[in-house]
């Protein structure tokens, strides 16, 4: 009898999630939102009616891959050569934004008293949902050129820092915490000696990257050495007890550094990614996510000081861009860097698994996580409206 209840159960989630997978995107293009917020919202829905659970095991295995594959997705977007080719004025810049997008988080957060945590989490910067802006807008505008160029930059020193910060709150002694940080620079340290060495590999021998990815493949070789470089990475960082995202996401920074000339396999990883693991990881998140939560007085008042800060922090940063793309494109800019959805849920997540994140608190980033994607999208698209319309005019006048 147990049985067959604990299989209608499993069919049940099997039919629910495929649903949901289904839909979402449907939903998506009728709300103009992306599919992340609004699987995270069904997710506490049909937990708030009891049809999922988060506690639920395979649900949360799955959700676990699906949150390490995203971050394997999240250093597939970040290319180091096409960085190392802007304008050297523009990679100053860039450090000058993200340096002072840490300062003043870090001022704003002792004036409100955060913890560490929601310190580390207010200037975080994730280049995920970039993508949708440079379709809707084009990659050619100067704003989405810079946006990209700040958020890979941004985005591989807030994984570094999520490390670092995981590290440091979940270790019992400075010792321990000094030698895991060294083991980190070791590791670090190794990566860029492998880095530096296939650099010259491939530059002597340019034929041995159509032998590990042929360009005719027809067994799937780009993929399977995609995945095995993903879940190497993965073991090597359980073996060194590090963090397991930040291994996940030097494999796909690995790859979008090395084969980044194989525009169909980064598709390949994405459309699998976007396409059924990073989904189950949202609506996992939105299944333990209580809606009853929203309405306490203290998860309000925290997710508004989280908003009002991140956005602050970031238009204030965004004039070290003015100089070079202009005081429109730096606001756009400071914008479109303010929708970390991935990493934010990403270290709340981390930091509601192993306590070291307040229950209200995580609730507050999750729900200020969504907050700030609606608020940044509708803020560049009449943005993004007025500049048109003044282009128009001053160009009717010539």
């Amino acid at each position: 009898m147990d049985e067959s209840i604990g299989s209608s159960s499993v069919v049940i989630y099997i039919v629910t999630l495929s649903l949901v997978l289904v839909l979402s995107p449907h939903l998506s293009r009728f709300l103009r939102l992306p599919t992340a917020p609004i699987e995270i919202i069904i997710g506490s829905i049909l937990a708030s009616i009891g049809v999922i659970s988060a506690s639920q095991e395979n649900f949360s295995l799955l959700a676990e891959i699906g949150f390490l594959y995203l971050m394997f997705l999240a250093g597939l977007e970040v290319n180091l050569k096409s960085i190392l080719k802007m304008p050297k004025i523009y990679i100053i810049k860039s450090f000058y934004f993200i340096l002072i997008l840490w300062i003043l988080a870090i001022i704003f957060g002792l004036i409100f008293n955060l913890d560490v945590m929601l310190i580390v989490i207010l200037p975080l910067i994730s280049i995920g949902l970039l993508a949708t802006l440079s379709k809707e807008h084009g990659k050619e505008a100067e704003w989405i050129k810079i946006s990209f160029l700040v958020g890979s930059i941004g985005e591989v020193v807030s994984i570094t820092a999520l490390t670092i910060s995981e590290a440091s709150n979940t270790l019992n002694s400075y010792e321990e915490l000094i030698y895991k940080i060294s083991l980190l620079l070791v590791f670090l340290g190794a990566v860029l000696l492998i880095y530096a060495m296939l650099r010259i590999l491939f530059w002597w021998y340019p034929e041995f990257k159509s032998i590990l990815m042929p360009p005719e493949d027809m067994q799937y070789q780009d993929l399977r050495l995609a995945m095995g470089i993903f879940f190497i990475m993965i073991a090597i960082m359980k073996q060194l007890h590090l963090e397991l995202a930040f291994g996940a996401f030097i494999a796909g920074l690995f790859i979008s550094t090395f084969f980044h000339h194989k525009k169909e396999l980064e598709k390949k990883i994405s459309s699998f990614g976007f396409g059924f693991l990073v989904p189950i990881f949202f609506m996992h998140v939105g299944a333990s996510f209580n809606l009853e939560n929203i309405f306490i007085p203290e998860v309000l008042m925290k997710t508004a000081i989280l908003l009002i800060i991140m956005f602050s922090i970031r238009i204030l940063s965004a004039y070290t861009l003015s100089f070079i793309v202009g005081k429109g494109n730096a606001i756009l800019t400071a914008l479109a860097l303010s929708m970390p959805l991935t990493l934010m849920i990403a270290v709340a997540t981390i930091g509601h698994e192993k306590d070291t994140i307040a229950e209200f608190d995580y609730y507050a980033v999750i729900l200020a996580s969504l907050l700030e994607v609606i608020i940044a999208m509708i803020a560049i698209k009449a943005i993004a409206k007025v500049q048109k319309q003044v282009k128009k005019k001053s160009f009717k006048k010539l």
